[in-house]
């Protein structure tokens, strides 16, 4: 999960990730967890926790027994979030549902290429989303992230471009290692990807929309 509107993900955290990362009008069809300085914490932690546990049983055990601790950990996170935040985000339900298909594939076949084709198809659908929410006049980032940043109506599109475009970098940096590093030998280059760098990549972005969103930050209510 990358921290995405993790960066996954805070909103803005990269769901793979890792993040977040993480992105939509006050619609129940499509409502999101609200983020807030008060619970932005423990939604990165919620976030976070099945990567730090896949990367940690990776050591121990390998990839393919590692896949279905993630499984079970990513499953876990959506009960923890739902107990502790009160709804589960439909960006961590849909991490859920490609963690388990993914993974399941790569069990039932015992190929972890499946798992690790996942981060690119979640970021691509994370970029789509975001598209499509553009073209619609739905900024799917305001109404996941309105309650914690205050931006004008030019500040939320410019911020919701630059996420899908790092969306679409994660998904192609996610196909470069994993492809170019797909041995048994050198698979942990793509776990270390995964897991911090990933982590990593999505708290350098967000620093840099810093500069953006204090240029266009406005007064609560208008």
């Amino acid at each position: 999960m990358a921290v995405a509107p993790s960066g996954h993900e805070t909103k803005a955290s990269p769901p793979d990730g890792t993040g977040a990362a993480n992105a939509v009008p006050a619609d129940e069809s499509v409502s999101e967890v609200t983020v807030t300085p008060e619970n932005a914490g423990l939604k990165l932690l919620i976030d976070l926790a099945p990567l730090a546990v896949f990367f940690i049983a990776y050591r121990f055990i390998g990839l393919l027994p590692a896949t279905a601790v993630l499984i079970a950990a990513t499953l876990a996170s959506v009960v923890a979030a739902k107990l502790l935040l009160g709804k589960v985000s439909p960006m961590l339900i849909v991490t859920a549902v490609l963690v388990t298909v993914f993974g399941g594939l790569t069990l039932g076949m015992q190929d972890p290429r499946f798992i690790k084709m996942k981060p690119t198809i979640v970021n691509l659908m994370f970029a789509g989303a975001l598209t499509y929410g553009l073209a619609t006049g739905r900024n799917l980032l305001k109404t996941l992230l309105g309650e914690a940043l205050h931006l004008t109506a030019e500040g939320w599109r410019l911020f919701t471009y630059r996420w899908i475009g790092y969306f679409v970098v994660l998904a192609g940096l996610n196909e470069f290692v994993w492809r170019t590093w797909n041995t048994p030998d050198t698979e942990y280059i793509w776990v270390n990807f995964k897991f911090p760098g990933l982590f990593v990549l999505s708290l350098i972005f967000s620093a840099l929309q810093v500069p953006l969103l204090r240029r266009h930050t406005t007064a609560p209510g208008t």
